[in-house]
Order: structure tokens, then sequence, then C-alpha cells
């Protein structure tokens, strides 16, 4: 069996047996790798508590015939911050939630591990506005995984001009000649929060005050239909 070193996060863990552990861990140039860590459950473990869920490590792997296995780990940030604060920590399952479903085992996602260890070190800075960074995360995510939303130009006629609304399954905005009737407006408020979200610098973001129930919902639904995935830990996020 051939072994490598990889620099990762940990998404989620889960038993197998009696003291082992499978991970799905996320890294820049292998994608998702799914690893065994033996005996981790055990007291004493040489593991300890460096395999704990969103901390980022550095893994030597052997490779196995199913799932590799984890031979030694050290912990670069644990993220500990993110781990004991709930709301923080909800924030952070359903990020890592995201990347599990999205993520490719063997292909290469330097850009999704480098969004995701910024957006974990930004929750474990404590902000007042936790959600806030997990909206701008999957707005973000949304943008490698070639969905970008069109925020300043009509969807269907292209003008800027009297931008009222923001179509889910469009792809972005609409002016008032072209918006729907049945398609509830959003006020300028809104789109700017979703541009801020989108490629706004993270200090403007956890300073903005949050965001508002209807830009957390757009966002929600625009992640949900644009990648088709629903993400459990969602319900969790308080809003």
């Amino acid at each position: 069996m051939g072994h490598y070193v990889v620099d990762g996060i940990v998404l989620r863990s889960y038993k197998l047996g009696e003291a082992d552990r499978i991970l799905n861990v996320l890294t820049a140039n292998r994608g998702k790798v799914r690893a065994v860590a033996k005996g981790v459950r055990k007291p004493g473990s040489r593991f300890g508590g460096r395999l704990e869920p969103y901390g980022h490590v550095q893994l030597q792997l052997y490779e196995g015939r199913n799932l590799d296995i984890v031979s030694q780990a050290e912990l670069i940030t644990s993220f500990v911050e993110v781990r004991e604060d709930w709301v923080a920590s909800a924030c952070a399952a359903t990020m890592a939630e995201a990347c599990d479903k999205l993520a490719q085992e063997g292909e290469r996602a330097t850009s999704m591990f480098l969004l995701l260890k910024d957006a974990l070190g930004v929750l474990a800075a404590g902000p007042e506005q936790p959600a806030a960074v997990l909206d701008a995360f999957l707005m973000r995510l949304s943008v490698l995984e070639g969905f970008r939303p069109e925020l300043d130009a009509c969807v269907t006629c292209g003008t800027t001009e009297d931008i009222v609304a923001f179509h889910v399954g469009g792809g972005g905005v609409l002016c008032a000649r072209d918006t729907p009737s049945g398609l509830q407006r959003v006020g300028p408020d809104v789109l700017d929060q979703m541009r801020q979200l989108t490629h706004g610098p993270w200090a403007e973001i956890v300073s903005g005050g949050g965001t508002s129930r209807r830009v957390g919902a757009l966002v929600r639904s625009y992640l949900s239909y644009h990648l088709t995935t629903n993400l459990k830990a969602w319900e969790a996020v308080p809003r």
C-alpha cells in the first residue's frame, strides 16, 4: 500500500465497529478523502482530540482497498471556538455538509478548501451574526460550483434600471417590466446584502449587522435549487 500526506478539514466522522471512526476530510489536492482512524475511540488513543469535526489537520494515510487508513494526525488549527458555540457549530455543520455533498473524491478542490478554512476562521473569531457568515459561504460556494447569481442586470433583458426582484430559478435579478406578477419583489437593501455576501470582504460581512430573514431565505432557496441539494444541518441554524 502507498502512503501520502494531506492537509485537510474534517467534515464529519461516524463510528465503525467498537473503537474506530470513518472520517470524511476535505483536502485541497485530493478533494474529499474517506479514511479510517483505527482505535480513535479508545481511551488514550494516539490521535487524542486531533480528529474532531471542523479541525484543520495534517494527515498521513495509507491507501486501502476501500478506505484509506490514518496512520498519523497533526492538528494545525482546532477551531474549538466553533464547536463550543452552538450557533457557530450549527453554521459550521451546514458548511461541512455542503462540502461533503459537493466535493468529489480524487478531484482537486483547492478553492473549496480555502473557502471553508476562511469561513471557519471567521466563525472562530466570534461574530455577532454567525448566520451571515454561513450565508456568505454558501453564496460563494455556489459561485465555485458554476452558479454565480446575476445581481446587477436583469437576467431577461439585461437592463440595470428599475431592478425589483430576484428570481431563484432564473439565476438572478429582474427588472419591473420582466417580473412576473406572482413573484415577490425585494428592496434594494436585500439585493445589496446579497451582493455583499457574494463578493464582499469578510470583515464587512461580519461588521454589517447580519443578514435579514428574507436574505437568508433567498440564499437557502438559491443554493437548494441550483445545487440540487438540501442540507439537514440548516434546520438547526437560528434566524
